[in-house]
């Protein structure tokens, strides 16, 4: 494990208030904590997105999850949350950082239906033929597929929408996609976090509304689209009547998300 490089997972750790991060990763997150404040809304409403969608596949009969680029272990990981509504989930989490791996393992040692896979994200045949997705994942039934704020740290020339491509074409009808996506906003803001994660990881790419989209293929997306990942499906929140919803801040509208089925 070199802890010499920053790593994605670690960053997105920090950020979320977690321990298993190093100084290089501590250090990309504090230009953000210090340099443009108010941008952990962006790493904290991408995760609550996420919890509300697994709970939306898990409800509506996905029982079996893989979640490509998981990320470290922290509250509520897709496991937990599928399980809430389908007590026999099964889930898959796939990340290429070895601190993933040993937390996840450890996470994971007495639970039987979820298993964690250290692999590329951008080698999707060699995940398919692991035999811990084999295992646990049933392709002739439908699959919630997770890219959750991942693909934006793939280069164009890496082909993400052929990726996804890869994976809805080797799932069933009824399987559901969940992807949320950093978001081109023309501003400042935007230009400062894309220039910083891509001079410190060296990848990476903000995208627009159209090319989001396009990540999603042919499939149908869900109500209500692609919007900011705080506007998604939101928990009720008690508000006086007739009081104005709040307009999403800069760092809010900067990553977006969609839920999408295969017919």
């Amino acid at each position: 494990m070199d802890r010499s490089k920053p790593s994605v997972a670690r960053i997105y750790d920090y950020l979320l208030g977690g321990h298993d991060n190093y100084p290089v990763d501590r250090e990309i997150g504090d230009y953000f904590l210090r340099e443009l404040p108010g941008s952990v809304a962006v790493p904290v409403e991408n995760r609550r997105a996420l919890i509300r969608a697994v709970a939306a596949m898990a409800t509506t009969g996905i029982r079996q999850f893989l979640d490509l680029g998981s990320g470290l272990p922290t509250a509520d990981n897709v496991h937990q949350v599928a399980r809430r509504h389908r007590p026999d989930a099964r889930v898959v989490y796939v990340d290429n950082d070895p601190t993933v791996l040993a937390h996840g393992r450890a996470l994971l040692a007495a639970d039987g239906r979820s298993s964690v896979v250290l692999a590329d994200l951008r080698e999707p045949a060699e995940i398919r033929r692991r035999p811990e997705v084999a295992d646990l994942i049933d392709f002739d039934q439908p699959v919630g597929l997770v890219f959750s704020a991942v693909l934006h740290h793939l280069d164009d020339a890496e082909r993400p929408a052929e990726l996804v491509r890869w994976w809805t074409e080797r799932v069933p009808s009824g399987s559901q996609l969940y992807l949320s996506h950093f978001r081109s906003g023309g501003n400042e803001e935007c230009r400062l976090a894309e220039r910083k994660l891509q001079g410190s990881l060296g990848r990476g790419r903000w995208r627009t509304d159209r090319e989001i989209l396009d990540l999603f293929g042919g499939l149908e997306l869900l109500e209500p689209g692609l919007v900011s990942c705080s506007a998604w499906r939101p928990e009720t929140v008690s508000a006086p009547t007739g009081s104005p919803r709040r307009e999403p801040t800069v760092w809010e509208q900067m990553i977006s998300c969609a839920l999408a089925r295969k017919p």
